[in-house]
């Protein structure tokens, strides 16, 4: 069964600030200048009043005219405590669990009128979890002729005091989405992959770093495998907004040209921890430089240790 994204969204953080204004702040771990040499320039940050669930209201609300057919919600999260309202306080006052059991997934359902839809919550594959929510839709218009459509989102800020650097990535606050259903437009969901190593799950910076090349130069080996398809025939690769020198290095590996890596929001919004492949597909569709037929290999890597590759094609 055929299965398409038909429509993008994203919302970030409502501050604006340069990666000197963060180092001056104390956020970031590198200095200025190697966080320039990487790629960064600017991120966003979400205002201490501004949630994870605003993030997620603003970005649905772009999708409003879909809405009505939604058969599903998959709710999407990097950082656990980001999948849920809950007030802890309020269940060390009365010691009732239900105070920890508020979940955002609800609410947008209910405050969009989503009456049709039921809610999914995907909360461990960090980074990649977007691309997990993908696959997770095509199983489920598969497996259910009721559901006419499903929303993919993911919504995630740091909390207060964080620092805004994870790897030598300069991180924003945000949310993406996407409407995926059998109607044949915008992208059609060709192949979706995954692996993860659980004996990495507390990984270091330097140990993160150390198997992003060897893990995800397998992983789109086997995405393609699983497709059937020859890497010379994917017309636009759109990573994750990480350091620079990572894809110099991996277009070097699998032989295709630095010219294919397509991720103009880099410096501008850093890495928007699990919407990098929303915000930088949706920027391609509005360049108008896709032609019908055209393959593009979403591809992002996460804690866990989680690797998620897409490869849709443009209708």
């Amino acid at each position: 069964m055929a299965a398409y994204i038909n429509t993008l969204s994203y919302s970030l953080g409502d501050l604006h600030f340069t990666i000197e204004e963060s180092a001056q702040a104390g956020r970031l771990l590198s200095s200025v200048q190697a966080l320039k040499d990487s790629g960064f320039s600017k991120h966003r940050i979400c205002s201490p009043e501004k949630s994870t669930y605003d993030l997620a209201h603003e970005c649905v609300g772009q999708l409003i005219d879909e809405l009505p057919n939604v058969g599903a919600i998959l709710y999407a999260t990097c950082l656990p405590l980001n999948a849920n309202l809950g007030c802890f306080d309020k269940f060390q006052e009365t010691r009732d669990v239900k105070y920890l059991m508020d979940y955002p997934g609800s609410h947008l359902q209910s405050d969009f009128g989503m009456d049709k839809a039921c809610v999914f919550g995907i909360n461990q594959q960090a980074c990649t979890s977007l691309l997990g929510s993908l696959r997770f839709a095509k199983m489920l218009l598969a497996d259910d002729e009721s559901i006419e459509s499903v929303l993919c989102l993911t919504s995630d800020r740091f909390p207060h005091g964080a620092c805004y650097e994870q790897s030598y990535n300069l991180i924003s606050d945000g949310a993406a989405a996407a409407i995926v259903s059998r109607k044949a437009s915008g992208f059609k969901i060709v192949a979706g992959h995954g692996i993860t190593n659980g004996g990495l799950a507390q990984a270091n910076d330097e140990e993160a770093a150390g198997t992003y090349f060897v893990y995800t130069h397998r992983l789109i080996q086997e995405t393609l495998a699983k497709a059937k398809l020859p890497l010379d025939q994917i017309k636009w690769v759109v990573p994750q907004n990480m350091n620079i020198k990572a894809w110099q290095i991996l277009s070097r590996l699998l032989k295709i040209s630095e010219e294919k890596i397509y991720a103009p929001s880099r410096p501008e919004v850093g890495h928007v921890i699990s919407g990098d492949n929303i915000i930088n597909l949706d920027r391609l569709e509005k360049e108008n430089v896709l032609k019908a037929g055209d393959l593009i290999l979403l591809v992002m890597a996460g804690y866990g240790m989680n690797w998620q590759c897409t490869i849709v094609e443009k209708r």
